[in-house]
């Protein structure tokens, strides 16, 4: 699955770190849907990026993002973009250096098999109710909870849409 556009498949990613770890350690790890791209997103990754030396997006399949994103009554079903497009966009960002599709409703899974150094997350997260904190302790990696610099949200644009 890699290809020019930095985004990999799990084994394709545990290759290349295990190939070259001076290159990709310490590891930043991040995940959301990131279904239309704003500057609060883009804000969030560039923060997420100078805790390590790369940073790597797990970014939820259109399936994944249909279970954990409730549609609302008359909004149009999300995602709004598909998965492969949203990928492409979010590795076409200077601070991500490889991005990986994942359908499960959490990324505890993608956290447990490449062991990030640094696992990060927005500002409106609480350590306490994230899935992964407690695989990040276990190995002895951190939790880094990244203040939101733009308040803005998928969700609100998208409402700011159907009401115009």
């Amino acid at each position: 699955m890699e290809n020019i556009s930095g985004i990999y498949s799990l084994s394709e990613l545990k290759q290349a770190i295990a190939a070259d770890p001076q290159i990709w350690r310490p590891l930043v790890f991040t995940n959301g849907c990131f279904d239309l791209l704003h500057a609060g997103h883009v804000r969030y990754l560039q923060a997420a990026k100078l805790l390590g030396r790369s940073l790597v997006v797990g970014l939820n399949s259109d399936r994944s993002v249909q279970t954990i994103k409730p549609q609302p009554v008359g909004a149009p079903a999300r995602p709004i973009v598909p998965q492969l497009q949203r990928a492409e966009v979010l590795a076409a960002l200077r601070s991500v250096d490889g991005v990986i599709l994942f359908s499960e409703p959490t990324a505890a899974q993608l956290v447990e098999a490449l062991q990030p150094e640094i696992y990060a997350k927005g500002g409106d997260y609480k350590i306490e109710t994230l899935p992964e904190a407690a695989i990040v302790h276990s190995y002895g990696g951190r939790v880094e909870l990244i203040q939101i610099e733009v308040p803005s949200s998928t969700s609100a644009i998208i409402h700011r849409i159907l009401n115009l």
